[in-house]
């Protein structure tokens, strides 16, 4: 769900970053039916017969123009969603069904010119080039650090600290940062993936799911899925046209439908009829879904009327009207950063405890004792077949580690030199100890995610936004330093993690480690291009961007801020027992977060998820209803077909989240050109039907 941090969790929900995090991405680490199967039978022997094409050939022209197209659509889901709620499923089910299906197109339209075979190798740098692209769209901080700098955002005592978005500086700024985080974990990629065995589920995952599509009866399948895929896309699609066409005005369309009465509608707890997060809920864990509608209800259905009456007392009438922090808006923001950090710090310890003590059992034994890579270990011929397959592929084509070294630094200096000249208040010296104490921090969460499957990469840009913030304070600019500081530090560990799990995913796939490195830099170029494009076509095209129950009200940067604030200013610009309050709600999701550990799998499905209650503190439950209706819908599809549902739930959720996500490039389009929807459709109770039809009629 990426607050913002992690790229898709293979991503996944990409629920981010910190376990199940807000505003990042998350992955279910195995896509629903699509990867979870022990490999009973060996399946190097399948391909045996298939011969493994060099690295060079391995990147092909078709492969990279295959990625740009589906990176541009991806992007504009992804910034979507990143926009709207900060939720990020995973789509890398899309991603593998879509490449799969394009290139497979290409070579039978051009067989009599083209005769190279479409191998899983391809397929796999496909794979890595869409997720590094699009995921730019997420780490790059679009939804949080980036637009938390603008002026639309900047208000009451720090009004005038900001830095508002221009494609120039943003683009800038993403090719200094977005490379470094590749070459730091390089050397390191033969120890994570052969010695230490470590899974990265997420990874393993998405090598299984390639791997099926190039046998005979995974082939069949796939076909099956992007046809349905297509389908839903199409309804999605056309149904958020439907959507857009009957909502010429304020208070129309289906957005504005009083699902649960007037009341609960003001209250932001309504079915807002979004085929996107209906999607993002049959791909989402049943436990997000919940723990995102039990946040609603703690929030908007208990916690905010009872403070609404302590207006006067508590908090300031006249700073809620300017959405000031002062107001009850600062019980929004900083109760859900609350829940929000104190679920981050109980999941960083416990990931970096588990990291440690792998890590010292690894080192003091000499051998392969990590607590989750017995699956890994050759109990079996074909299995043992298996792996000296893959190592020897693995290992064949090195990348020199005087390459990575010397790009790191060469890199490291150019944007300590450059980065103070797009942000003033970031001094050299900050860039500096960013990037020394960068590359153990990469290591630690690339290793810590091939044991857990989590990024923490939004809690280490948090962190960078409280250290540098303070350490420039306000009369230096220290919000948009400590800003600009977690973009720097997410950038380098987000990449390391996501670099590593690309090449676990090599590894299973025999695609060569040069080719995934490559594809991955290229990815990673094309999405420092193509996602400030995109953002700025939501920026320039809808006039209320940014703003609280717009469209696109970007609610991440609202906290990022106000961490920024927090960690420059200190807590005495919130309101009267907020921060008592915040101290209950950090201390409460560390509680539920060890209840969940200590209660078990079994138990713990029915334990709600702290990062997860925080989504809706601010922006709402509407989303949450959708979702919801997702999981019952995905619930009733399994107690009927389990089988059919396991193998088609993934392609219909991700064709239903495509389809309306597309409809944004559109909709953008002509929202530029100053087209408005032509209709406005109302729903009334009957008797302001009534009224209305009285004031039309006078006479009748």
């Amino acid at each position: 769900m990426n607050d913002n941090g992690g790229r898709r969790r293979r991503d996944g929900v990409g629920i981010p970053d910190e376990g199940y995090g807000p505003g990042e991405e998350y992955d279910n680490g195995k896509e629903r039916g699509m990867a979870g199967e022990d490999e009973v039978e060996s399946i190097e022997k399948i391909f045996a017969s298939q011969e493994v094409p060099s690295w060079k050939s391995q990147l092909t022209f078709r492969a990279f123009a295959v990625s740009l197209l589906l990176s541009v659509a991806f992007s504009f889901i992804v910034m979507k969603l990143n926009l709207t709620t900060g939720i990020i499923p995973s789509l890398n089910v899309a991603a593998g069904l879509l490449g799969y299906f394009f290139v497979k197109t290409w070579t039978s339209l051009f067989s009599r010119f083209v005769a190279v075979p479409f191998t899983r190798q391809e397929n796999t740098v496909i794979q890595t080039c869409v997720v590094a692209s699009s995921g730019i769209a997420f780490s790059g901080g679009f939804g949080s650090y980036l637009f938390a700098m603008s002026d639309t955002l900047a208000t009451g005592p720090d009004a005038n600290v900001f830095k508002n978005p221009s494609l120039s500086w943003i683009i800038g700024f993403l090719f200094l940062v977005s490379f470094l985080g590749l070459l730091s974990v390089v050397p390191l990629r033969k120890i994570m993936i052969v010695d230490f065995k470590l899974t990265y589920p997420s990874g393993t995952a998405t090598a299984y799911l390639i791997n099926s599509f190039h046998t005979p009866k995974g082939a069949k399948l796939a076909k099956k899925q992007v046809k349905e895929l297509g389908k839903f896309f199409s309804i999605s699609f056309l149904w958020a046209f439907f959507k857009w066409f009957f909502g010429g005005g304020k208070d129309c369309g289906f957005d504005a439908f009083p699902t649960f009465g007037l009341e609960a509608h003001e209250k932001r707890f309504y079915f807002d009829f979004s085929a996107t997060y209906v999607g993002v809920g049959m791909i989402c864990p049943y436990i997000i879904n919940i723990s995102v509608l039990v946040g609603g209800i703690i929030s908007w259905g208990l916690m905010w009327p009872l403070i609404e009456k302590r207006a006067g007392e508590w908090w300031d009438p006249m700073a809620a009207k300017i959405e000031d922090m002062r107001g009850i808006k600062g019980y929004m923001v900083f109760l859900g950063i609350a829940l929000i950090l104190g679920d981050g710090l109980y999941n960083f310890l416990k990931v970096l405890s588990i990291t440690l003590h792998a890590m010292y059992q690894q080192f003091r034994k000499r051998e392969n004792v990590l607590p989750v890579a017995s699956d890994s270990s050759p109990e079996s011929s074909e299995r043992s077949f298996d792996e000296q397959r893959r190592t020897q592929m693995f290992l064949k084509d090195q990348i020199p580690y005087w390459f990575a070294i010397t790009g790191y630094v060469a890199l490291a200096a150019l944007a300590t030199g450059l980065l103070p000249t797009i942000f003033p208040q970031l001094k050299w010296y900050y860039v500096l100890v960013i990037y020394i104490i960068a590359p153990p921090l990469a290591f630690c969460n690339a290793y810590g995610c091939g044991l857990t499957d989590w990024s923490l990469a939004s809690t280490y840009g948090k962190l960078a936004i409280f250290l540098i913030g303070a350490w420039a304070g306000s009369a230096h600019g220290g919000i948009i330093a400590g800003l600009a500081a977690c973009g720097v530090m997410m950038n380098i560990v987000s990449t390391a993690s996501d670099l590593t799990q690309d090449f676990k995913t090599g590894y299973l796939t025999l695609a060569s480690p040069r080719s995934m490195f490559i594809s991955q830099v290229i990815g990673t170029a094309m999405g420092c291009v193509i996602s400030p494009c995109v953002f700025w076509i939501f920026y320039k095209a809808f006039k209320d961007f940014g703003v609280e129950k717009s469209a696109y009200p970007v609610p991440y940067a609202t906290i990022y801020r106000s961490m920024a604030r927090v960690g420059v200013e200190g807590f005495s610009s919130l309101p009267k027992n907020c921060l008592n309050l915040c101290y209950g709600f950090f201390a409460a999701a560390i509680v539920i977060n060890g209840i969940r550990d200590l209660a078990g799998k079994k138990r713990a499905r029915f334990i709600p998820i702290p990062m997860a209650m925080a989504i809706p503190f601010y922006i709402g439950s509407y989303f949450a209803i959708d979702m919801c209706l997702g999981s019952l819908i995905l619930f009733l599809w399994e107690r009927v077909n389990k089988a059919k549902a396991d193998a088609f739930a993934p392609a219909v959720a991700s064709g239903l989240i495509c389809g309306e996500g597309i409809w944004s490039l559109p909709s953008s389009v002509i929202a530029l050109a100053g087209v408005k929807p032509p209709i406005c459709m109302k729903f009334l109770s009957r008797a302001t039907n009534e009224r209305v039809d009285a004031f039309l009629n006078p006479g009748s």
